[in-house]
């Protein structure tokens, strides 16, 4: 063993039997020492740590510690006060949090060099926080380890790029961004390097590998597309890619939105989940063909259509946390954008390369994307929510029923419903109520989580519904 290194051992149990352990496996990895961590960060010229853990929105909060104290870092030294938090569900009086670290996810952030990162956990008295979102979601991964699977998970990044106009609204950063339909064009991508550039070279700097970026259908919209990776580490990159992408758009005088759908009459910013499971002790996708039976001819094995079926049972669970705000339900619409689509699902279904789908199964096969989640979701809490409900349904063998390769917006609401198919809430007060009543939702947040969910998007929707709008003023001010 080299010195300034510590040996860690992880050892996943399951309980057999009252007073009996067995241990399914035992895993030896090993860490480098704070010492050591120190001087590598000293020597990359990190002056200041932050162990950053997310709210409820999934947008990453903490401390900056100077190097000198890292090691006070790693032990949980950065407490934090729950109830000063959207989400972070504690009495003023409890005792507070402590983030802790998880050194494997070190980043040197591109944008300062003087700040690392690392991906956090909350502890709560020196245990895991029940309800820390990344905690969720690793209790989603025991739990398909402990049926022998690993959750592999890629998300597409969607976003707006916008520089403040003169008139104190908004507007694209290139004055010839005003295409009616501007997706793919390479003249405006062009007009955008000096933020999307820097963006994505900073993704490659970290290993992400980005295979292709592009201008999308709105103006001042883009996309990055990255290679996938497990649940937990494309959770943790989503996060940090959206401070990032704020920061280096801030340096060059622009800022970067995450908002669903900023505009009425143009598509909205998507965050498609594509997702398969993994042997996880030979790697072998299991969702690929290669490795089972396709049965209903879309590009995957029975086991992708299990898990199709318990994402659909619980679709509308899922869309609260998937698409969490109030903007989110103006993009799942079949209308409303220059282009003559939305691009977004409307209906509980699924199919091959179909983008009228809920959940669609790429031409190239061998995964399942969800199309419903959008960028401002907080993906541990969307993937943890998918992940158990994809594992219902293969421990339950669900069948999704025949796929749709049509259309799905050529259908009236009346011939949807006569197909027994149904809709994504249409707005998020129908989200929560369906969230709420499912029982699913419940057993992956935990009791304190699903509270504070509940209740906070509750009191989102009655906000939205108090406040008088410019639109209403218009029609209705001096209509009688």
């Amino acid at each position: 063993m080299h010195a300034g290194m510590y040996v860690e051992w992880k050892i996943r149990t399951k309980l057999a039997i009252p007073g009996e352990i067995t241990i399914w496996s035992a895993v030896m990895t090993v860490q480098p020492s704070a010492e050591s961590l120190k001087q590598t960060l000293r020597d990359k010229g990190v002056k200041y740590a932050l162990a950053g853990y997310v709210d409820i929105h999934g947008i990453i909060k903490g401390k900056f510690v100077p190097v000198d104290h890292l090691d006070r870092m790693l032990k949980g030294s950065e407490l934090f006060t729950g109830a000063a938090l959207d989400g972070v569900p504690q009495e003023i009086s409890d005792n507070e949090v402590a983030a802790m670290p998880d050194t494997a996810t070190l980043t040197q952030c591109p944008w300062n060099p003087d700040l690392a990162w690392f991906a956090s956990d909350l502890y709560l008295d020196g245990a895991p926080f029940e309800a820390c979102s990344r905690n969720i979601l690793k209790r989603q991964v025991a739990d398909a380890a402990d049926m022998g699977y690993k959750f592999n998970l890629g998300i597409e990044t969607e976003f707006f790029l916008f520089k403040d106009s003169a008139d104190g609204g908004f507007e694209p950063i290139s004055a010839r961004d005003t295409l009616a339909k501007p997706c793919y064009d390479p003249r405006t991508l062009g007009d955008n390097m000096h933020i999307v550039g820097e963006l994505v070279e900073a993704m490659n700097s970290m290993g992400w590998d980005v295979y292709s970026f592009d201008h999308e259908d709105a103006n001042g919209q883009f996309e990055t597309d990255f290679t996938y990776t497990d649940a937990l580490g494309m959770a943790d990159r989503l996060v940090f890619f959206r401070l990032m992408a704020g920061e280096i758009a801030r340096k060059h005088g622009a800022f970067a939105s995450f908002m669903p759908k900023p505009s009425a009459t143009r598509t909205g910013s998507g965050a498609h989940y594509n997702m398969s499971l993994a042997d996880l002790e030979t790697g072998k996708n299991l969702f690929d063909t290669a490795n089972g039976e396709d049965t209903y001819g879309c590009g995957v094995t029975a086991m992708a259509y299990h898990f199709i079926a318990g994402v659909m049972k619980h679709a509308k669970a899922i869309s609260a946390v998937i698409a969490p705000t109030v903007n989110s339900y103006k993009r799942l619409v079949r209308k409303g954008s220059m282009s003559g689509s939305t691009w977004a699902p409307v209906f509980v279904c699924y199919g091959n390369n179909n983008r009228t789908n809920m959940l669609r199964i790429p031409s190239q096969g061998a995964r399942v994307e969800c199309r419903a989640a959008d960028i401002a979701c907080n993906p541990y809490l969307g993937s943890a929510m998918i992940l158990a409900a994809g594992l219902e349904g293969i421990r339950e063998a669900m069948d999704p029923g025949q796929p749709h390769r049509e259309n799905m917006y050529s259908y009236t609401d009346q011939e949807v419903r006569d197909m027994n198919i149904e809709m994504l809430p249409q707005n998020l007060g129908e989200a929560i109520d369906a969230f709420e009543a499912d029982p699913l939702s419940r057993l992956v947040f935990g009791d304190a989580m699903f509270e504070s969910f509940v209740q906070y998007k509750r009191e989102e929707w009655t906000s939205y519904h108090t406040h008088v709008s410019d639109w209403e003023l218009s029609r209705y001010l001096k209509f009688f």
